[in-house]
C-alpha cells in the first residue's frame, strides 16, 4: 500500500474500514465498482510521496525466521480451539425446538425496531465479512508467509487458516441473522456477496509480508469498532440479541488484532527502518476497505453511499481511522525509533505528526458534510432510501 497526495473530486469518509472513496469504474465490463482516494494536496505536502518499499531477500529471511517457535509462542496462542469457540447457532432460534417459530417471531418483532440505515450498515458488515476467500487468498500470498501445500504444518500457515475458520462463523451468523429478520432483500444481499468476491480487492500488499502485517493489524482494530459500534446502536434500540452478536464477533476482531499487533511490534524490533517504511507507505497509500469494489447489480457508486451511512450514524468514521493510527503509532513506539535512515525519519515524521494533523482538519470539514446528507436508496432494503 503506497500513499499519493491527490485531490478528492468529491469529499466521502471512511466506512468499515477505510478512507473515503473517490473514484468508480462500470461494472458492466469487469463486474466491480473501482473507489481509488487520497488525502488531499495543501501547499506542504503536495510533493511527499513515500515510495512503496522493496521487498528485499532480507526482508524475507526476516520474515521467514520469525515463522517457527517465535510464531507458535506469539501467534498461535490467540487461536481458541474449536471446541471452545462459540458457533453461529448459539445466537439463533433452535430449529429443533418446538418454540422455534414463536423464537423467530419474537426476533422479527425486536428487528423491527432497527432503523433502515442501521439494517444497511449491518449489511455492509456482512458483505465484508463474507468476502473471505479474497482475503485468505491475500494472506497466502506474500514472500514467506505462503502455505505452500494448502495443509502446510508451519506455524503461520495454522494461523491463516484457523485465522479463516474462526472468521468464517462471522459471515454465517450475521447471513442467518438478517435472512431471519425479515428487514433485508437477501437476494440483493447475496448478489452483492458474489460481486464482490468477484472482483476481488487491491490493498497495495503486493507480495510484502511486512506491509501484509500492517495492514491486518489496521484492519482488524477497524472492523472490530465497526461491529462493536453497530452492537451499540442495537442495544440503545432494545435488540439486545443483535447487541450480543455485534459484540461477540468485535471480540474476536480484537483478539486477531492483538496477534497482527504483536507481529508488526516484532518487526519493529528486529527491522525497525523497513517497518516503518511499510508503515509510513501504508498510511500514505490509505488502508483500502475490503468492500470497496461493492456491486449490487445496479448501483454504481454503492460503496460510497454506505460509506455515507455509516459515517452519518457513526459506526465507523474518519475520527475511528484518525484514532486507530494514533493507537498504533503508541502501540509500537514509532515516535521512540532511533537509528533510522534519512528515508525512515521522514517516513517517522509522517506516520507521527504530519498525516495525523492533516486528518484531522479533513475530519472537521466533514462533519459539516454529514449533516447535508440527502437520503439514498438502497437494494438492501427494498430501494427504500435512508
Amino acid at each position: 500500500m503506497a500513499l499519493i497526495l491527490g485531490n478528492f473530486s468529491s469529499q466521502r469518509f471512511p466506512s468499515v474500514p477505510a478512507l473515503p472513496s473517490m473514484q468508480r469504474t462500470s461494472p458492466s465490463t469487469k463486474f466491480r465498482v473501482a473507489s481509488i482516494a487520497h488525502p488531499p494536496k495543501s501547499k506542504d505536502s503536495s510533493k511527499l510521496i513515500i515510495k512503496k518499499p522493496r521487498l528485499s531477500p532480507e526482508k524475507i529471511e526476516i520474515f521467514k525466521s520469525l515463522d517457527d517457535y517465535w510464531s507458535e509462542k506469539n501467534l498461535l496462542i490467540h487461536l481458541k480451539p474449536v471446541e471452545k469457540c462459540w458457533q453461529p447457532q448459539d445466537f439463533l432460534p433452535d430449529p429443533t425446538s418446538d418454540g422455534f417459530i414463536e423464537q423467530i417471531g419474537e426476533m422479527r418483532e425486536r428487528a423491527k425496531e432497527i432503523p433502515d440505515e442501521y439494517f444497511v450498515v449491518l449489511v455492509g458488515n456482512l458483505i465484508t465479512e463474507e468476502a473471505l476467500p479474497t482475503y485468505q487468498t491475500m494472506a497466502n500470498r506474500p514472500e514467506g508467509a505462503q502455505d505452500e501445500t494448502g495443509a502446510s504444518l508451519t506455524p503461520w500457515s495454522i494461523w491463516t487458516r484457523s485465522w479463516t475458520a474462526e472468521v468464517n462463523r462471522h459471515g454465517d451468523l450475521l447471513n442467518r441473522y438478517l435472512y431471519l429478520s425479515g428487514r433485508v432483500d437477501m437476494r440483493h444481499v447475496e448478489k452483492t456477496i458474489q460481486y464482490l468476491i468477484t472482483s476481488g480487492m487491491d490493498a497495495g500488499i503486493g507480495n510484502d509480508p511486512y506491509l501484509l502485517a500492517i495492514y491486518t493489524s489496521f484492519q482488524e482494530r477497524a472492523t472490530a469498532i465497526s461491529h462493536g459500534s453497530m452492537g451499540r446502536l442495537a442495544k440503545e434500540k432494545g435488540d439486545l440479541k443483535l447487541a450480543q452478536i455485534c459484540g461477540t464477533i468485535a471480540a474476536d476482531e480484537k483478539r486477531h488484532e492483538t496477534a497482527y499487533c504483536t507481529l508488526v511490534g516484532k518487526l519493529f524490533e528486529v527491522d525497525p527502518n523497513g517497518t516503518v517504511l511499510a508503515f509510513a507507505h501504508m498510511m500514505w497509500r490509505k488502508i483500502t476497505m475490503p468492500g470497496e469494489f461493492m456491486y449490487d447489480g445496479c448501483k454504481d457508486n454503492l460503496f460510497m453511499d454506505y460509506s455515507a451511512i455509516a459515517q452519518g450514524v457513526g459506526v465507523y468514521t474518519l475520527g475511528d481511522y484518525i484514532d486507530i493510527l494514533e493507537v498504533l503509532v503508541e502501540k509500537w513506539k514509532v515516535k521512540d525509533l532511533t537509528g533510522l535512515s534519512a528515508e525512515g525519519q521522514e517516513a517517522q515524521e509522517f506516520v507521527c505528526d504530519h498525516l495525523p494533523r492533516r486528518l484531522r482538519r479533513l475530519e472537521e470539514r466533514g462533519e459539516r458534510r454529514a449533516k447535508k446528507r440527502q437520503a439514498l436508496p438502497f437494494s438492501w432494503v427494498f430501494n427504500r432510501a435512508v
